[in-house]
């Protein structure tokens, strides 16, 4: 099976921060924003596998800023390694205060989602190739965490 760049997966979604999606203190909840997260790393494991695909774990969201009303919330994603059916997706978070061009970096994440069939079966994703010094870093790193994440579900099985 043929791989594909990680440039072919990279992906960005924005969505403003709205009331509705904030508590009493006019910060965005973050089940909103983990939600948004999901979205964005969907995107971009569709990108690479084209072929429906299951999230089926979150490493840890920590928030480094809360996200106020009024605030561009932007998410760039991309595949930064597959493990035959599975895949390791980051997103990055920004904030931008539209009035004033200043941008935060809110939060990031790892995902890992897996690729399946109608029936619900895992199904073999295509390489993904990193080309850039930092996509070939994310792609080590992406090892590294895998092999943190078994570990983690064999304690869990347990």
């Amino acid at each position: 099976m043929e791989g594909k760049p990680v440039s072919e997966s990279a992906s960005e979604y924005s969505q403003l921060a709205l009331p509705n999606d904030a508590n009493g203190f006019g910060n965005v909840l973050g089940g909103v924003v983990m939600h948004l997260v999901d979205l964005a790393a969907a995107m971009a494991g569709m990108r690479h596998a084209h072929n429906p695909i299951v999230t089926a774990s979150v490493d840890s969201l920590h928030f480094l800023h809360p996200v106020h009303i009024g605030e561009l919330i932007i998410l760039r994603s991309s595949v930064n390694r597959v493990f035959r059916s599975s895949m390791e997706i980051g997103v990055k978070v920004t904030t931008e205060k539209l009035l004033t061009g200043e941008r935060l970096h809110t939060c990031s994440a790892y995902l890992t989602f897996v690729s399946v069939d109608k029936e619900g079966h895992a199904v073999v994703i295509p390489p993904v190739i990193p080309e850039t010094p930092e996509e070939i870093r994310r792609y080590q790193q992406a090892g590294e965490r895998r092999e943190y994440r078994l570990a983690m579900r064999g304690r869990l099985r347990e």
